[in-house]
Parts: structure tokens; sequence; C-alpha cells
């Protein structure tokens, strides 16, 4: 294994005493990460949590950081701010990459990163320390967010590294008793916010098998466990923003938590993707976003009932470069202020309310309602009306598929005839 040489502008090189802020969740890698650090660079570690949305035993984790040595153990609840701030974007767009991954965790990231720029500022510490891999996805945001909001800091990533492996690390944990909830016999590893859930590792990194859902859940039921009977369920949007669940009115952060409630019963959200790593790595994960999956499934419909034709087409444009800048650590690019610019007049039109039936793993739209709608009913019907001249429709038909007819017929390498305008 190689020595890790550090080449970049902004990774930290730390001295006996200095001061460092670590992103702490408790789990595997930043507990063992705690005790190393203190150990190896001789630096005092403050310690910072930031709650938006995981189900975590927050004193328990203060806790545990201060017993494995932490300076300060410092608690951020920054779940309204994950929601005003990012969760309402991601809604507003039909956040969705490679078909159905709801961006729990890149959207998690810019939160994050932002509290943890100003804690940094207000503690006054130069070195922000997270506990990314040199493989993953997380090293870029983090690395590229904190760089970017503040030029100025430092950022130190010891997993990068130490090099150890997985099976390494716990040994490592059983040497220095560090309690972690991860063993050998249950290696998966994963990671939670208010809007989903990733499981990794064991045999899901291994792509030829099926991983054993029943094994690593979080939140779901599978399929097979979900209720046998169905469940309908209604959604009012005010301007692209979910307000309330079953007329019920709520704030958002709560109306996405009683949302996965139900949406796990049924098994909702559970999505098994592929993924391109930002440094050009082929991994899967497992991915579980039950309030997630139904909240943009239903704003996507309510969007298609109030938008043209072309509005919607564009719009897919729109959202599919958003959800891109997201995944790819892109947050603070212009690009992504100008798009979340363009969804703003978009979704001033979309309000309504809709009903989504839920059943073992299936989320469908069956009712739509909304004062912007563009269906007239008068026009839709098959019913017999005066409404719409039908007489206009062959005239249309017939210029509607010249060009098609034109290409046709000199691909079999014949003439166009003539029409007979006789009648």
């Amino acid at each position: 294994m190689k020595t890790y040489q550090k080449i970049a502008s902004f990774e930290a090189n730390p001295k006996k005493g200095d001061h460092i802020l670590l992103l702490y969740s408790g789990g595997l890698d930043t507990s063992v990460m705690l005790k190393w650090v203190q150990d190896h660079y001789g630096v005092s570690v403050s310690t910072l949590t930031v709650d938006i949305g995981q189900k975590a035993n927050f004193s328990k984790i203060k806790e545990k950081a201060l017993k494995l040595g932490a300076k300060e153990a410092i608690i951020i609840d920054a779940k309204e701010k994950f929601a005003k701030e990012v969760l309402t974007k991601a809604i507003k767009a039909n956040g969705t990459h490679l078909g159905g991954y709801h961006l729990f965790c890149p959207l998690g990231r810019v939160t994050i990163s932002k509290v943890a720029v100003q804690v940094a500022k207000q503690k006054n510490v130069q070195i922000i320390a997270h506990g990314c891999t040199g493989k993953g996805n997380d090293q870029v945001r983090f690395d590229s967010y904190i760089h970017t909001l503040d030029p100025n800091l430092k950022i130190l990533a010891p997993v990068r590294e130490w090099a150890l492996g997985r099976d390494e690390e716990i040994a490592y944990a059983k040497k220095h008793n560090i309690a972690v909830p991860r063993t050998i016999e249950k290696p998966y590893a994963h990671d939670d916010n208010l809007f989903g859930c990733s499981s990794e590792c064991a045999e899901i990194e291994e792509i030829h098998v099926s991983p054993p859902l029943e094994k690593f859940l979080q939140l779901c039921n599978t399929p097979e466990n979900a209720p046998d009977k169905a469940e309908s369920i209604t959604l009012a949007f005010e301007k692209g923003i979910p307000t309330k669940l079953n007329d019920k009115a709520l704030p958002l952060t709560q109306l996405i938590v009683e949302l996965n409630q139900i949406g796990a019963k049924h098994a909702i959200g559970i999505n098994h993707v592929l993924e391109d790593r930002i440094i050009g790595i082929k991994a899967r994960n497992v991915f579980e976003e039950p309030g997630a999956h139904i909240l943009i499934k239903a704003h996507k419909e309510l969007e298609q009932l109030v938008c043209s034709k072309e509005e919607n087409a564009f719009k897919s444009l729109i959202d599919e470069k958003w959800a891109d800048l997201c995944f790819s650590a892109k947050w603070f690019d212009p690009l992504m202020d100008n798009l979340n610019a363009y969804l703003e007049p978009i979704n001033a039109k979309i309000t309504g309310e809709v009903t989504v039936h839920l059943y073992k793993g299936m989320a469908s739209i069956t009712a739509l309602k909304s004062p912007n709608s563009l269906v007239d009913e008068n026009l839709a019907t098959f019913m017999k009306n005066d409404v719409l001249n039908q007489n206009a429709s062959a005239g249309f038909i017939e210029h509607y598929c010249l060009a098609t007819k034109t290409a046709h017929q000199m691909q079999k390498g014949s003439h166009l005839c003539k029409p007979d305008l006789r009648f």
C-alpha cells in the first residue's frame, strides 16, 4: 500500500496542539477516527453532529464522543433548515437521479457542510475533519462545499490516510474498547436523514447477488411483508410545496416524518441503484426513501396537470440537470441558482390535491384536483358534444402526417401521388 501524500491545497497537516472540528455520526468510521486523530496528531478535537432527521440517540452520541476524548460534543438541530433551504428545492425539481434515487444523501451533505462552516467560524477552528473514504461521493461533496464556502478552512479526511479496511477498523475499535454497531457478522453500512436511508457493503456490493433485504432494511417493510390491504392518502400542495396530509395541515418536517411511516409500512421507495460515482467507480446501493418517493411522484403528476405539454417537456430537462448537479457536488454552482430561479414560476401554479394509492411497493396516483388544471372535461370526453369542431380533425391529420408520409415514400423509392381534390 502506497503512503498517502497530501497534494491538494485545502488538505490539512495538523500540528500538535491544533484544534479540529470533526463531523461526527457516532458510527464506525468517525468513532475510530476520533481516537486515531488524537493519538496520531496530538490534537484536540471537538465533534459536531448535525441533526437532519436521522434516527439517532443524540444524547448517547454526545456521551460517546466525550468518553472518547472530545473537547466538546456539539449537537445542532438543523431539521427545519434542511427542509426549508434544501428539501423544498428538491421537491420543486422532482429531484430524482438514476431513475429512482431521490438524492437524500447529497441533499443532506449541503446542510451539514453549511452548518459545519458556520460552527468552525464561531469556534475559531481552522480544520474540519470528516469520515469519508477515498472511494466515495461524500468526500467530493464535503471537500468541495467546505472549501467553496470558506476557502481559508483546511480539511482532514483520516480514512483516506490510514488505509484501513472495514474489518481492520472493526478490529481497531475492539482493541480500543470503542463501541460500534457494525460487526464482521453484520457488516452493512447505513446512512440516513429526514428524506431517506441507504445501505451498502456485503452482498449489496456483490452485483451478481440479490441483496437479502430482510437483513438490512432500516425503514421499510419488504413488499412481501407489507399489508395485504391497500391504503389511499391525499396530499395537498401550495405553490409546489406539500402542506397537508389527509387534510391535516403539517409543517414540512412533520409531514415527511408521517409520510415516511405510512410509505415504509407499504414498502414504498425501495430502490436498488447501480450508480456511477463521481470519481468514476461503479457501485450499488439500496435506498429507502418512502416519503420522498410519494412526494415527488405526487408533485410531478400535479405538475403534469397544470403545465402545458411544452412546459412539461422542458421541465423534465431542467429536473434531470438539477438532479445531476445535486448528485455531483455542484450545489453552489451558478447554474444551480439559475435552475432554481426557473423552478419558481413553474411551481407558482402547482397547487392542488393528489390522491395516492399505496400497495406492496407501488404508489399510484389515482386522482388529481387543482384550480389551475388544464384538463377541460368538455374537450376530453368521448361523449357527444359540440365543443370541439371534429370536422377540422381530418384536415389537421393530413398535414400532420405529411412529413412522415413523404419520408416513408422516399425510402420505398415511391413517388408521392397528388391528392384527389375532386371531392
